[in-house]
C-alpha cells in the first residue's frame, strides 16, 4: 500500500481540498492458486488477495460530478453521475466510471467525490489492478454515501461495469475476493451460488511466489470472449445428452468422457479444461485443509499443462517461467494464474529456498527473454477496507 501522508499532500495539492482530510481506502489485486477460467462457467475458484493494491483518498462533494486524478497516470477526469458515458474508451478511467454508474444504479445512490487513486499491483501482470481499481473507488464511494457496504453487490457492480463499461465478459471471482479476501487465507468461491469459505494457507515454511514475465496481457483484445463463448458453444452441444446442464460446471468428468465425441475440435479440448480444473480446485482445496503441500503442487502443474494445451491461453513466457520454477529444488508446483496470454505465473516455494528459487529463474529467463521477471511473495492479504490513522 502507498505511503497515505505522501498521497494526502498530494489530494490536496490537486483538488485544493479546504475541509477535513480525505477519507483513505484500500482494495487488493490477487493472485489465483487454481481455478482458472472456471469462474465465468459457473464454477469454482481458489484465490488469495495480495499485499499490494489500489489506494483511493476520497472527500464528499455537495453535487453528482466524480472528479478523479490517477497519479500514476498524471491524469484527472471528470463524469456526472447523471449523465453515464458510453464508456468502452480503451482508458483505465472506464473501470472507475462503471463501477460508479453501477454501483448508483443497482446498490446505493451516490453523491458526487472527489478521488485521488494510486496502485501498487503491476499493470498488465494478471494480478488483477483493475479490479482493486473498480471495488476500491466502489468501496470508497458507498462508505462516502454513509451506507454498510454489502461486499457481494459491489462485487457484481464491479463485474456489471467490466461487461459493460469496459468490454470484458469476465467472471466474478477477480471483484469477489478484491473485496471479501480474509488475511492468511485462499478464498474457494463457488462462482454459481457465491458461497465463500476461506481455506488457511501453509504459511510458516512455504510462500507464495508470483513471477511476472512482464509481457502484458489485454483480455479485451486477446482471445479470452472467443474462450467464454467457446464454452457457451460446449454447453449448447452437450445438452442434447445432458438436458440440465446449464453451464459447464454442472458436467462432471464421467459425464466428458461418455460424451465427448459430441464436441468438435477444439470444443472438446475447452470443455475438457473446464471440467477438469473444477475438480482440480476443489481437490486444491481440500488438499489444503489437510496441509498437503505437495498434493496442492501437483494439481498446480497439471492445471498449468491443461491451460497450456487444452485451453491454449498460455504462451512461451509462461511456459518457460513454469518449467524453470519446477526445475528447482524447494518447489512444489507451479502455473499460470491470470487470463493468460501473458501476465504471471505462481509458485508454492519452500521459504528456505526463496531466494535460491528465484536467482535461477531469473537467469534462465533473461538467458531466453533477454529481460527479468518479476517476483513477488504473499502470503494472503485481507480484502477492500477503510484505513484510519
Amino acid at each position: 500500500m502507498r505511503n497515505t501522508i505522501d498521497l494526502r499532500s498530494a489530494f490536496h495539492a490537486r483538488f485544493g481540498y479546504k475541509g477535513p482530510a480525505p477519507r483513505v481506502f484500500f482494495a487488493p489485486g490477487r493472485v489465483n492458486l487454481i481455478g482458472e477460467h472456471t469462474d465465468y462457467n459457473d464454477g469454482f475458484v481458489l484465490p488469495v488477495a495480495l499485499e499490494v493494491g489500489v489506494t483511493v483518498l476520497a472527500a464528499p462533494r455537495d453535487d453528482r460530478c466524480i472528479r478523479v486524478h490517477g497519479l500514476d497516470f498524471d491524469q484527472t477526469v471528470e463524469f456526472d453521475l447523471d449523465h453515464p458515458g458510453p464508456g468502452q474508451t480503451g482508458r483505465w478511467t472506464d473501470y472507475i466510471e462503471g463501477v460508479a454508474h453501477m454501483v448508483d444504479a443497482r446498490v446505493q445512490a451516490l453523491g458526487g467525490a472527489d478521488l485521488l487513486v494510486a496502485g501498487d499491483v503491476p499493470r498488465g501482470a494478471g494480478l488483477s489492478s483493475s479490479a482493486a481499481l473498480e471495488i476500491g473507488a466502489g468501496f470508497a464511494l458507498l462508505s462516502l454515501a454513509g451506507t454498510t457496504v454489502d461486499r457481494v453487490a459491489l462485487a457484481l457492480a464491479g463485474q456489471a461495469a467490466e461487461h459493460t463499461f469496459v468490454g470484458t465478459r469476465c467472471g466474478i471471482m477477480d471483484q469477489l475476493v478484491s473485496a471479501c479476501a480474509r488475511a492468511d487465507a485462499a478464498l474457494l468461491v463457488d462462482c454459481r451460488s457465491l458461497a465463500m469459505e476461506a481455506v488457511p494457507l501453509p504459511g510458516g515454511p512455504v510462500a507464495i511466489l508470483v513471477s511476472d514475465t512482464r509481457k502484458k496481457h489485454a483480455l479485451v483484445t486477446s482471445e479470452y470472449n472467443t474462450r467464454r463463448a467457446e464454452c457457451e458453444r460446449g454447453v449448447a452441444l452437450l445438452r442434447g445428452a445432458l438436458p440440465r446442464i446449464r453451464a459447464l460446471r454442472d458436467v462432471t468428468e464421467e459425464a466428458f468422457a461418455e460424451h465427448a465425441s459430441l464436441l468438435p475440435e477444439p470444443l472438446v479440448r475447452r470443455v475438457r479444461h473446464v471440467v477438469t480444473e473444477n475438480a482440480r480446485t476443489q481437490s486444491a482445496a481440500e488438499a489444503l485443509r489437510r496441509g498437503d503441500v505437495a498434493a496442492v503442487g501437483a494439481l498446480f502443474v497439471a492445471s498449468h499443462r491443461s491451460l497450456q494445451h487444452d485451453y491454449e491461453v498460455s504462451c512461451p513466457e509462461l511456459d518457460t517461467l513454469v518449467d524453470l520454477a519446477v526445475a528447482q529444488a524447494g518447489v512444489h508446483g507451479a502455473r499460470m494464474t491470470g487470463g493468460g496470454f501473458g501476465g504471471s505465473t505462481v509458485s508454492l516455494v519452500d521459504e528456505s529456498a526463496l531466494d535460491a528459487v528465484m536467482a535461477a529463474v531469473r537467469d534462465g529467463y533473461r538467458s531466453r527473454f533477454g529481460i527479468e521477471p518479476g517476483f513477488l511473495v504473499t502470503r494472503g492479504g485481507e480484502g477492500a477496507r477503510e484505513i484510519r490513522g
